[in-house]
């Protein structure tokens, strides 16, 4: 039986270290799991997750020419792809086409006009912001 990428199998940890767990495959061959690939959440300490002698199901990740084969526990979990995420921005953005309630016939000017207002917020914040951790008290040097 070869080891091919993106098969899912079934197999017993044979060893834990601190950077991952040895995985024994059906075909007699050593794989690893690093243990970024453990979990879905941050795994500080793999024994919390595992033991020698489980049985898990893996997925390959890669086979290297030199033997190497790269096992993941939750990417051969199945389950429904989740949402994409979006950046902080995006979410202030879509925050605000809500706040507008979708107004797609806002002028030019309109949109200028509240740019501008959310500049001179951003910027006066800023600036409040600077000036204090120099020390001043807002005054201008001069």
């Amino acid at each position: 039986m070869s080891i091919e990428v993106g098969s899912k199998l079934q197999g017993k940890v044979t060893g834990i270290t601190n950077f991952g767990a040895f995985v024994e495959l059906p075909d007699g061959s050593t794989g690893l799991v690093h243990i970024s690939e453990v979990a879905d959440n941050y795994v500080k300490d793999i024994n919390d997750h595992l033991k020698v002698g489980d049985q898990v199901e893996v997925k390959v990740l890669n086979v290297e020419k030199d033997g190497k084969i790269g096992l993941s526990i939750k990417k051969a979990k199945d389950r429904p792809e989740p949402e994409r995420r979006h950046s902080h921005s995006q979410r202030l953005r879509q925050g605000k086409a809500n706040d507008r309630g979708s107004n797609r016939t806002e002028t030019f000017e309109s949109k200028m006009a509240r740019f501008l207002k959310d500049s001179e917020d951003r910027l006066s914040s800023l600036k409040r912001n600077t000036e204090s951790k120099r020390g001043g008290r807002g005054a201008r040097r001069g």
